[in-house]
């Protein structure tokens, strides 16, 4: 077995990307104005001695008139209406089921706010909620859209739409939701072979190819047996998805391919690389720049 060891002085420099110099970073306690004319937003505070307003995250400093607040470099995922999110089943209550999201809370996904099996609209019923169970258990993945967002900060999340559902065989990658960039459309079904369902909240889906909808209502996962070409591509698009998330860059539809086909050089195994993740982002990023 080949070992491949390195000593933490021959670790080379992540930061590839150019460095936005117009963007103001700011450290917890960091002076952010002396303005008392501006109002403060999240991520800061009012220093009542001294008459500052103090930064009380690490982020960046954005400003909307005379709204001042400081944008977290890392956090978790704050829901808005009309995200596609990813999430874990965790429990089964009284006519709901929770689910992790990557959110503080927990959300939530009401029983009339599925898709019945077979895509059936009628009002629910008893025996609906005694089989909530057979429709999705714990553990179980599946796909949905932020409904509401309550004042808490939980959300509550609807699969009414045929796309959204239980999820089968893939590959689950989280990242973080700061770098999952908003698009009309976060279901994309890949030349390369793949599906990818891009999670606002920063959960990622990569499976085989297949329709963007389904005709169970969502409750069905597909079990048939996964090629090794199909296995090997969503691997590949994996390792893509890392190596952007290493750099901080951009995750949609076209940085992914285009990680995914620089990466055709490696092998798979040779991808998580620190050389070879380098090469493969800055070519990606080449690419992007000269086709914008």
């Amino acid at each position: 077995m080949e070992f491949n060891i390195r000593l933490a002085a021959n670790r080379k420099s992540r930061a590839v990307l150019p460095s936005d110099k117009t963007m103001h970073q700011v450290n917890p306690g960091d002076l952010i104005s002396k303005d008392s004319g501006y109002m403060r937003g999240h991520g800061t505070y009012f220093d009542v001695d001294e008459g500052k307003i103090l930064a009380s995250v690490a982020g960046c400093v954005e400003r909307v008139n005379k709204l001042i607040c400081v944008r977290p470099l890392k956090t978790r995922y704050i829901g808005e209406v009309g995200d596609v999110v990813i999430g874990r089943i965790t429990e089964v209550g009284n006519k709901r089921w929770k689910v992790d999201a990557h959110t503080v809370l927990d959300s939530v996904l009401l029983l009339s706010c599925v898709n019945l099996p077979g895509g059936e609209l009628r009002k629910r019923s008893e025996e609906d909620e005694r089989m909530m169970r057979e429709y999705l258990s714990e553990g179980d993945l599946i796909s949905a859209e932020v409904q509401t967002v309550y004042s808490d900060g939980h959300l509550s999340l609807h699969t009414r739409s045929l796309k959204y559902g239980k999820l089968g065989q893939g590959i689950l990658v989280k990242v973080s939701p700061s770098l999952v960039k908003r698009c009309k459309n976060h279901f994309h079904n890949l030349p390369c072979g793949v599906t990818v369902i891009l999670g606002n909240n920063g959960y990622i889906w990569i499976c085989p190819l297949q329709s963007n909808e389904g005709a169970e209502g969502g409750f069905v996962q597909r079990l048939d047996p996964i090629s090794e070409q199909e296995r090997e591509a969503m691997v590949r698009m994996r390792n893509s998805i890392l190596c952007l998330a290493q750099y901080k860059m951009m995750l949609y539809d076209t940085s992914a391919y285009y990680a995914y086909e620089a990466s055709s050089q490696y092998q798979l195994y040779e991808m998580l690389k620190p050389e070879a993740m380098q090469n493969i982002v800055n070519m990606t990023r080449q690419r992007i720049e000269t086709e914008m």
